[in-house]
């Protein structure tokens, strides 16, 4: 499973991510002026609950970190300050789940609320659980800022962890795809694992068996509660986001009909050249957005009407009743009769 998140440019997150970085920073003397330089954010909004600020703000503002600290352990610091409680919905939603397999699956779906900076994916093998960040180093930053972006990401997971389990839950090792940094010690003090260097991709391992833990905070009203709420703010983000929200709206408009990335792109007056190449700029792909509309109305269907399994198959376009279940497993991890019980 992984994540897709929206256009760095779209202001649509609360700038905690933003005030924790420029608190570590201010306790070494740096002004939160000089912390925000160039970012667009005034010192005043950071601690504003209605500002709102994009990815690109907070990647300036990791920028200027990297450029105005000396001590290499600010994003770890940062990340370990970054608990659930502070992400809204979002951290509530994980923070109540109903077990860390939960955890790890809608860690992944509702990442894109989160103001992520790194695509993350998540699989589950015989032995164990993996975090794996895809596109680290893949963007244009420089190679410091995109290494703060992942030390700090790697530090919010064990911290958000701990934070779900109510326990110190620790990796078996966490994998980085460049060679040990001069503070190479500071990685395992703050993962408390094993940290290897020049591997093949970054990815943070843990033991399979914590997936059947229950989290300290597991209600299922709660879960049910906030999940939708998520779901709700994802819609939303997708209705209003670029050339996604675009193709989102038009198969929305008329739900069980599917048109095929020719004819949407012809409504949208544009080839369907042009059109990949939009969603690819914005993470994304035709394809997976024609899951997440089945995806959004399959549980609507499920949820709120009678309709037969079999009948909300036919109506999403399947050919047979296992295709979508396998499909509804794959989008939500669970089964048509779990949905209509939430």
């Amino acid at each position: 499973m992984s994540s897709r998140f929206p256009l760095l440019n779209e202001r649509i997150y609360a700038p905690y991510k933003i005030a924790a970085l420029v608190e570590v920073l201010a306790e070494q003397g740096i002004s939160a002026e000089d912390s925000l330089s160039g970012s667009g954010i005034a010192p005043s909004q950071i601690d504003d609950a209605s500002a709102l600020t994009s990815v690109r703000q907070y990647v300036a503002v990791c920028g200027n970190a990297v450029r105005l600290s000396a001590d290499p352990a600010t994003p770890f610091k940062t990340g370990a300050r970054l608990h659930l409680a502070a992400y809204g919905m979002y951290g509530y939603a994980l923070m109540s789940c109903l077990s860390l397999r939960d955890y790890f699956r809608l860690g992944v779906k509702y990442h894109r609320l989160a103001t992520p900076t790194l695509t993350i994916e998540w699989t589950e093998c015989p032995d164990s659980a993996v975090w794996t960040f895809p596109d680290a180093f893949r963007s244009d930053l420089p190679h410091d800022i995109q290494q703060f972006l992942l030390e700090q990401q790697y530090t919010q997971h064990v911290t958000h962890l701990q934070d779900v389990a109510g326990k110190s839950c620790p990796p078996l090792r966490a994998c980085f795809s460049y060679g040990a940094p001069p503070h190479a010690r500071m990685y395992s003090q703050y993962l408390g694992c094993p940290c290897e260097f020049d591997a093949q991709q970054c990815e943070l391992v843990y033991d399979s068996a914590i997936l059947e833990f229950k989290p300290q905070l597991a209600h299922r009203h709660s879960a049910a509660l906030l999940q939708e709420t998520c779901d709700r703010l994802i819609g939303q983000a997708k209705t209003s986001s670029g050339a996604s929200g675009e193709v989102y709206q038009e198969l929305m408009r008329k739900p069980g009909e599917f048109p095929n990335m020719e004819a949407v792109a012809d409504t949208l007056k544009m080839t369907s050249r042009t059109l990949r190449r939009r969603l690819e700029a914005e993470g994304t792909s035709f394809g997976a957005i024609v899951d997440d509309v089945r995806c959004s109305l399959a549980t609507e269907y499920l949820k709120t009407t009678r309709m037969s399994t079999e009948d909300v198959a036919m109506l999403l376009g399947f050919s047979d009743v296992a295709n979508f279940r396998r499909a509804l497993k794959r989008w939500t991890g669970k089964g048509p009769g779990e949905i209509r019980q939430q």
